[in-house]
């Protein structure tokens, strides 16, 4: 097959595009789901967390079989499982069954984000790579700035199923273009899965979150609470020593050693559960508090959401010159001051217009951070471990936007306020990690290095684990 890397590129953007209009098309229709099938907030929670779970804990194993198994095939497969799933979601006749779709849908939607783009990391090299990614980070801005307004749209013409139903026929498109424009790849290395590793993260994922969730209905200190707790946390230390002895673990913690991958990893959190959770909580408040209709809550949204599509390539141009440090702590920052101003305008029960300020500069960090946490985790793995290194940076991204939606959430009884400002904290917090951890020399070297290097070589600071 001749390669053509920008149709390979527009394959691989696109396909992961899906999965953030997808979920911003749900986000906006989360309170006619509720009407309709006469759901609480947190059979709501569970309509996100359920999706979110899989996906997360799914994330690392699919990096595995993309290896091995092709990553255009597993990018196949997660298309023809998301298309299924999402008819059944939009064919749900109970809070329940949409519930178990939307888990469905996660499993799907990890296969297709990992393959893809590990897809990406082992066709571009060096400069190339980067300029990649920023093209992936805007296509991904693209579809939440298009995924409000589109499930605003949707649900208010045609109802929330057709927000599901979309996906068909998307689906169908993209399985046909990824089928004629990229070509196969893998790890020459075969890796069994694993197995053990797999349930011990998804299930003590699942019991960490339903903690979270029905922490106030129960009380933070009932039984089942702790029991959920104690049971989550026994089936992470389970993974952890499971990945430790696995002599081709999914999950490489020799590179987790490294303290300029865990700054890249603290700013993926920060991302995640203080930057891009508000995709969820801001259509909610337009519509729960400020009276919107789903069709111009869509609309909006549009101050968080067009940033996300400007800001990518504005970073690309002018912070360039600038460290991955320097450029994770500002989007870091310009983030937590947005949440700030979510938090302080919808306390004093601003207008819509104040609010349009403070999701400006929310959408901003959220923009900046968005292409730059992947590319600065994805640049520590040869392209042979590709797959095994998105998956890694996916599983945190979305590992810390569950805990995000469960964290926020839990607190959102209180007010939207609150957890915007629970926001501001978890952002602060990433902010100083990232800063600190990322204050290593040779990471400047590091990062010059990733910006020329064929990547046909192993950097001398590269885990050994993951040596060619």
């Amino acid at each position: 097959m001749n390669v053509s890397k920008p149709l390979v590129l527009l394959c691989a953007a696109a396909t992961c595009s899906l999965i953030m209009l997808d979920t911003n098309i749900v986000a906006v229709a989360l309170p006619s789901i509720a009407r309709e099938l006469h759901a609480g907030f947190v059979s709501i929670q569970w309509v996100i967390s359920a999706y979110l779970i899989t996906f997360a804990s799914l994330l690392l194993p699919s990096g595995t079989l993309a290896d091995r198994h092709g990553r255009r095939r597993m990018v196949m497969i997660g298309i023809a499982v998301f298309l299924v799933s999402s008819a059944t979601c939009g064919l749900a006749t109970s809070a329940l069954v949409l519930e178990l779709s939307r888990a469905v849908q996660g499993i799907g939607a990890s296969m297709l984000l990992t393959a893809a783009l590990a897809i990406i990391s082992s066709t571009f090299r060096g400069a190339e790579r980067a300029r990649a990614y920023a093209i992936w980070g805007t296509s991904i801005g693209a579809a939440m700035t298009c995924g409000p307004i589109l499930g605003g749209i949707i649900t208010g013409l045609f109802g929330w199923r057709w927000a599901f139903l979309i996906n068909v026929p998307l689906c169908i498109v993209f399985l046909v273009a990824i089928r004629a424009f990229v070509p196969e790849s893998r790890d020459p290395e075969e890796r069994r899965l694993d197995v053990a590793g797999v349930l011990a993260l998804s299930t003590g994922l699942f019991l960490l979150v339903w903690a979270l969730i029905d922490g106030n209905a129960e009380g933070w200190l009932s039984p089942p609470i702790l029991e959920r707790v104690a049971a989550a946390t026994l089936l992470l230390i389970v993974f952890v020593i499971v990945e430790r002895v696995q002599i081709q673990p999914m999950l490489d913690f020799e590179l987790l050693s490294h303290p300029r991958y865990v700054g890249a990893a603290s700013a993926m959190f920060g991302y995640g559960a203080a930057a891009q959770v508000m995709v969820f909580f801001l259509p909610l408040y337009l519509q729960s508090w400020m009276g919107l209709a789903p069709m111009a809550a869509g609309f909006a949204m549009l101050p968080f959401a067009l940033p996300l599509v400007i800001a990518p390539p504005l970073a690309a141009h002018f912070l360039e010159r600038l460290t991955h440090r320097s450029r994770l702590v500002i989007g870091l920052g310009i983030a937590a001051l947005g949440d700030l101003l979510i938090g302080v305008s919808a306390h004093a029960g601003a207008p819509y217009p104040v609010m349009t300020v403070a999701m400006l500069v929310a959408g901003i960090g959220t923009g900046l951070l968005n292409p730059e946490t992947a590319r600065a985790m994805q640049a520590q793995a040869t392209p042979e471990r590709a797959g095994m290194a998105s998956g890694i940076g996916a599983t945190i991204r979305f590992v810390s936007l569950v805990i995000g939606v469960a964290v926020l959430g839990a607190v959102f009884h209180a007010g939207f306020a609150v957890s915007a400002f629970v926001a501001v904290g978890i952002a602060l917090l990433a902010l100083v990690g990232t800063a600190i951890l990322l204050r290593q020399e040779g990471w400047v070297q590091a990062e010059r290095s990733s910006r020329e290097d064929s990547y046909g070589t192993r950097r001398p600071w590269a885990p050994a684990a993951h040596r060619s």
